[in-house]
């Protein structure tokens, strides 16, 4: 082969190389809006709802939105054919983690527990179950780890509704439980688990103030409101500015 020759194959392997890379970075920036879309979904349908069958009925309009999602991933099938996955990760990853956020918000409204690493493959399979790609360990775990801040925020606006209070000790009690034990052997993992032991705090202290207060002064009911009210508006605050 002539060195012209060489060089335009190495040309045409490098334009396939970039080009294959941002059409991976758009995909994965269209996964990440949807994803977020989802999430605010879910917010908005569980503040506004006020039904025993809410967290259901928010769990299914996240999956029916998710499924955009899954429609652009089974269209990178052929991107990420054989190696190219592990080639491309670092394009995938966002949008991935986001996305799995997003699964894990509306699983934990439908079943109050965490979703699994095969769960989470599944969704990311054919109708023959052939996977679009594979699902990385890492990946997986940041993912979750983003959910923290979702239930934080999920907690403390549902602690001024009725059995919100209740609902919130459960969150409290459920990233306490699975969260706290992640170790930050994965890349990225430690700063995530710094935000989640934050978002943690942030229940923590809106959970107790209320149940403190509520017990060690026998407030009146509509007292208690207010604080709950007060609480609310401080840690909604204090959320945000954490966003």
């Amino acid at each position: 082969m002539s060195s012209s020759a060489a060089f335009d194959d190495y040309r045409a392997h490098l334009d396939d190389y970039n080009d294959r890379r941002e059409r991976l970075i758009k995909a994965s920036r269209d996964v990440t809006n949807l994803s977020k879309r989802t999430i605010f979904l879910l917010h908005r349908i569980m503040i506004e709802a006020d039904s025993d069958d809410a967290a259901a009925s928010a769990a299914a309009s996240g999956r029916e939105k998710l499924r955009e999602v899954q429609t652009i991933y089974a269209s990178l099938k052929p991107e990420l054919e054989g190696d190219r996955f592990w080639r491309y990760q670092r394009q995938v990853s966002p949008g991935l983690q986001e996305y799995i956020e997003a699964l894990s918000f509306a699983h934990y409204l439908e079943h109050k527990s965490l979703i699994t690493f095969e769960e989470v493959q599944q969704t990311l399979c054919d109708s023959d179950g052939i996977s679009y790609f594979p699902l990385s360990v890492s990946d997986y775990l940041l993912g979750l780890s983003d959910l923290t801040g979702e239930l934080m925020r999920f907690a403390i606006s549902a602690i001024g509704r009725r059995g919100g209070r209740a609902q919130a000790s459960q969150v409290c009690a459920f990233v306490r439980a699975y969260f706290e034990r992640m170790t930050p052997y994965i890349r990225d993992l430690s700063k995530k688990q710094a935000v989640t032991a934050q978002s943690l705090e942030k229940i923590e202290d809106a959970a107790y103030a209320i149940i403190v207060r509520g017990s060690e002064y026998a407030l009146p009911q509509e007292m208690l409101d207010d604080i709950v009210a007060q609480s609310v508006s401080k840690f909604s605050h204090d959320g945000d500015s954490t966003r």
